[in-house]
């Protein structure tokens, strides 16, 4: 078994192994939003048009904070750093829920 794929292994290890087997092609090619499957290594497409400056948009019902100017006003490290958890919270249950219907596309309500 590939090393990328051995769930047991570290995160870090595992992504350098998965990085280490592609192409230069294929390393770019991630960076696209729309980016294409490398079937070779089992990464299938995905289209993650998405952002989460103030909450995650694009992805259907979801919180949303204020925008960055209003947060940057807060003053309050604390306070932001709770907002940055509860968003990053929401995006991987979302990629959760979606990745169990195998969607790895654009979701538009």
């Amino acid at each position: 078994m590939d090393l990328y794929l051995d769930e047991t292994r570290d995160v870090k290890e595992r992504a350098k192994d998965l990085v280490g087997k592609m192409t230069l092609e294929e390393k770019a090619s991630q960076l696209r939003y729309d980016a294409p499957a490398v079937e070779r290594l089992g990464i299938p497409a995905y289209n993650w048009w998405n952002e989460a400056l103030h909450g995650v948009a694009r992805a259907g019902t979801a919180t949303v904070f204020p925008q960055a100017i209003g947060l940057a006003a807060i003053f309050d490290d604390e306070y932001l750093g709770e907002i940055a958890d509860i968003i990053s919270t929401e995006a991987r249950a979302k990629y959760n829920e979606y990745k169990k219907f195998n969607d790895r596309d654009i979701i538009l309500f």
